[in-house]
């Protein structure tokens, strides 16, 4: 088939130690996913069905690149995560089936328009363009999980200028990597190239521009990004 515009780029994610890359499919993201962060957004962090959002692929942020900062906001908040990409998919997962479609991992940010988010909350809209803006989605080089072996209690924190903000372990998410790729599976078919940011630790903040991230997963190559 011809095309009519020339077809966009496509997406992909540095594989640590290679020159090659990880092509992007999708870009989920879990919501309030540690309880010390639901209770900081003010919400019940019982094991409440898990909910999601989206990202689009090319708002991946990659290769150490700056993240300018967004238009049309004063409250941009940081969320560090550990992100799993998929080298496998289908649907109605079971859970003990999911580490199986696990090609790897990476260390990765959520910046989110908080306002923008509240205000949203506020009206009953989506949260779109609080979340899936450009250059919402930095990422730190993907490891192979026949390096990593599977995540399950690596320590996840954030540095900002030289301060810890975030700091905490796989071991304290509400639902588990493998439980969250099964109920996500229950409600798309998952693909080879979807990427899931499993969730953030209490202690977002918000950043200015100049301030400098530094973020970290245990087994994985630390994440660094300063905000322009």
């Amino acid at each position: 088939m011809e095309y009519v515009i020339t077809p966009p780029r496509a997406v992909a994610v540095p594989v640590a130690g290679s020159d090659k890359g990880f092509p992007v499919r999708r870009i989920f993201c879990v919501g309030r996913n540690y309880a010390a962060h639901a209770r900081e957004m003010g919400h019940d962090p019982d094991r409440e069905p898990p909910f999601f959002f989206t990202k689009p692929a090319d708002a991946l942020v990659t290769g150490g690149a700056a993240m300018p900062y967004p238009t049309m906001t004063a409250d941009v908040h940081h969320e560090i995560e550990l992100v799993v990409a998929l080298s496998g998919g289908g649907r109605d997962i079971p859970v003990e089936e999911a580490n199986s479609l696990i090609w790897g991992y990476g260390v990765g940010l959520d910046m989110t328009r908080r306002d923008i988010q509240a205000e949203a909350k506020k009206m009953g809209r989506p949260w779109d363009m609080a979340k899936g803006f450009d250059h919402s989605a930095p990422i730190a080089d993907l490891h192979p999980v026949t390096e990593t072996g599977i995540l399950e209690d690596a320590a996840i924190w954030l540095d900002v200028n030289g301060t810890r903000r975030q700091e905490s372990t796989l071991k304290a998410l509400i639902w588990s990597i493998p439980e969250t790729i099964s109920y996500l599976s229950g409600l798309v078919m998952l693909a080879p190239g979807d990427l899931i940011f499993s969730g953030t630790p209490e202690g977002v903040n918000a950043v200015q521009r100049g301030d400098e991230l530094h973020g970290h997963v245990d087994g994985l190559s630390d994440l660094h990004v300063k905000v322009v």
